[in-house]
């Protein structure tokens, strides 16, 4: 079975294809992984590999290291673009996760005032949590997942824990970052695990998805497809140029900052 990436909370500095050189900071245990999605896609692996035994990181715990870290590369005159929350899960189900934040842009502000803080979310949590938005607006770039417009894909592709979760309610969400939001997609096709076909970059799936962006009015759109081994081994990468096209439907259609990774 796939397992975790991330083995500590705060890792790094990696060169991100889509942020530049990051520093990650992982909200979730370091030997399991707990997420409200359990994408077919999931580099961490499936949420069925458990949740592991070192539970979530203290507050206390991911200043403390991320400190350390910023202090050393600081000193070391080591170059950093960004900040970005991600990990073996969803980082915005962290119960302190608003604090987190809080903490976070402090000690940029004090070793790296010039970098970028970014958080990757499904957008599972957007609609409903108001301390999750108020934290998600003061970070330079709330990257929100919308892997699909059709409800049917939605369900195959990212496997939401709660059944009732839609695009729909996902875009709710999403809409209370206002402009300052960026939208990621994942492009893919094969077939899920039943041998049920995936494709969400059809005709259909294109005009759907173009349309409930356009809706939502991001400041950006960011796609991007398979990059590195899935725990579904039978999902395969769209090529450059399909995704390009696919960037200059958008564009047709108005959509601002696509960009293709």
């Amino acid at each position: 079975m796939q397992r975790v990436l991330f083995h500590e909370t705060v890792f790094g500095p990696i060169h991100s294809r889509r942020l530049g050189i990051s520093l990650g900071i992982n909200l979730l245990p370091n030997d399991g992984k707990v997420c409200t999605f359990d994408c077919l896609y999931c580099e961490a692996g499936y949420n069925a590999q458990g949740a592991g035994t070192t539970g979530l990181p203290p507050r206390e715990k991911v200043a403390a290291e991320l400190e350390a870290k910023l202090s050393s590369m600081k000193e070391n005159n080591e170059q950093l673009d960004v900040i970005t929350f991600s990990g073996n899960g969803e980082p915005t189900i962290h119960p302190s996760f608003k604090e987190i934040i809080d903490d976070t842009i402090a000690l940029r502000d004090r070793y790296f005032p010039e970098v970028k803080i970014s958080v990757l979310t499904n957008s599972t949590q957007l609609a409903d949590r108001d301390d999750v938005i108020e934290a998600l607006l003061k970070v330079d770039n709330p990257i929100a997942k919308l892997d699909s417009a059709i409800p049917a894909t939605l369900s195959i592709l990212d496997r939401p824990r709660h059944p009732l979760y839609t695009p729909s309610i996902a875009a709710t969400g999403i809409k209370r970052l206002g402009d300052k939001v960026i939208i990621q997609t994942m492009l893919l096709r094969g077939t899920a695990a039943n041998l049920e076909p995936i494709d969400n970059t059809t005709p259909a799936e294109v005009d759907a998805l173009v349309n409930l962006i356009r809706e939502i009015n991001p400041r950006g759109v960011m796609l991007y497809s398979i990059d590195r081994a899935t725990p579904c081994t039978t999902l395969t990468r769209v090529s450059r140029e399909d995704m390009l096209q696919i960037a200059r439907r958008m564009e047709a259609a108005g959509i601002k900052n696509v960009t293709v990774n």
